[in-house]
């Protein structure tokens, strides 16, 4: 998830376990934990393109290490605030930072990105892919009573009433999205069978800022089958774009280190496209700059290989490219218009 969204998480986490105990300093601790995983972004300038597709919610998400750094942690803000009246334990200093470090990549697990929470016993990304990375009806209540909280005494039961309410809603609203991503896949397999499309897998996410509005994609052997669907859908066929996976342009690759990470990294959803000569790994979780409302659009994630001088049969590395977004007001009355399920005004 985003950073804002991991820091309040982190701070009303914070206050749960101690804001009775030393006030504010509850709140900006765990703030402090919940910002702590993500990290290893700093190590970005250091890594190849390859190795910062892997080492992104690494080890800093896993189970382990939120074991490992919540003691550490506790015991250097106990001896910071030895001095303090409204200090705590080096148990309960501790309880605090597993906690809202644990959090974090527990968030992140339900976003489709991939968190390694079993590292280093297993690199397996676990991604249910239930929220977009930004959903404001889930952070807005964690943000909210954590700025309200600020402001109040620290034995105020109203305070503790407020951040309680709010991670009590948007932990509900989290598992909520999982009941929705079912309710979504049973509309996409439906449509499917009507439209005799015989698939392997499929895959759904919800589009961007919302739990309205899905994407699906569906797998054929070398095709790809992508269509959206709204809660608000009342029974209509789902129309789906058919993408080539264009697998026959990194046949002669599959056994490089580049090309199996960015197939580790996509799960297998991907379609490769050429360039000018150069060849691009799309990864179609992520969607497209049109958010799959046209024909059209500039894949979110997509990767340019790029060749070994000396061998350029060999993929050396990998570049993100970053797609130009056009999110005018046309695109968004489109985007409003398809959640509220009206095809006509897409």
């Amino acid at each position: 998830m985003d950073t804002i969204t991991q820091i309040a998480l982190g701070a009303a986490v914070g206050e749960a376990v101690l804001g009775r105990k030393v006030g504010n300093k509850a709140l900006l601790w765990g703030a402090v934990g919940g910002t702590i995983p993500d990290l290893d972004v700093l190590a970005r300038p250091l890594l190849s393109g390859v190795e910062n597709l892997g080492f992104h919610r690494g080890f800093s998400h896993s189970i382990l290490f939120a074991v490992m750094i919540a003691p550490l942690l506790g015991w250097l803000v106990q001896r910071l605030y030895r001095n303090s009246p409204l200090n705590a334990s080096w148990r309960q200093w501790s309880w605090l930072f597993f906690w809202s470090v644990f959090t974090h990549p527990i968030l992140d697990s339900f976003t489709s990105y991939g968190t390694q929470l079993f590292q280093p016993f297993s690199d397996y990304p676990v991604a249910l892919s239930s929220i977009f990375i930004i959903d404001p009806l889930y952070t807005v209540p964690l943000l909210g009573a954590v700025i309200a909280a600020l402001f109040m005494q620290r034995t105020s039961a109203r305070r503790r009433m407020i951040v309680y309410a709010a991670l009590g809603f948007s932990t509900f609203y989290l598992l909520l999205t999982l009941g929705i991503k079912l309710q979504v896949e049973s509309a996409f397999r439906n449509s499917l069978a009507q439209q005799n499309v015989n698939y392997s897998r499929l895959f759904s996410n919800p589009m961007p800022l919302n739990s309205l509005l899905w994407m699906g994609v569906a797998e054929q052997d070398e095709s790809l089958y992508i269509g959206l669907y709204s809660i608000f859908d009342d029974g209509d066929t789902i129309e789906f774009q058919r993408i080539e996976k264009n697998s026959e342009l990194i046949a002669d690759k599959l056994d490089q280190a580049a090309i199996r990470k960015l197939l580790w990294f996509s799960r297998g959803y991907y379609t490769v496209t050429e360039k000018d000569g150069t060849l691009y790994f799309n990864d179609l979780r992520f969607g497209r700059s049109d958010l799959w409302l046209s024909e059209h659009g500039e894949y979110v994630f997509s990767f340019r290989l790029i060749k070994d001088p000396g061998n350029p049969a060999v993929v050396e590395d990998i570049y993100q490219e970053r797609p130009a977004f056009a999110l005018n007001g046309s695109l968004l009355q489109r985007f409003w218009a398809r959640i509220l399920s009206n095809h006509e005004g897409v």
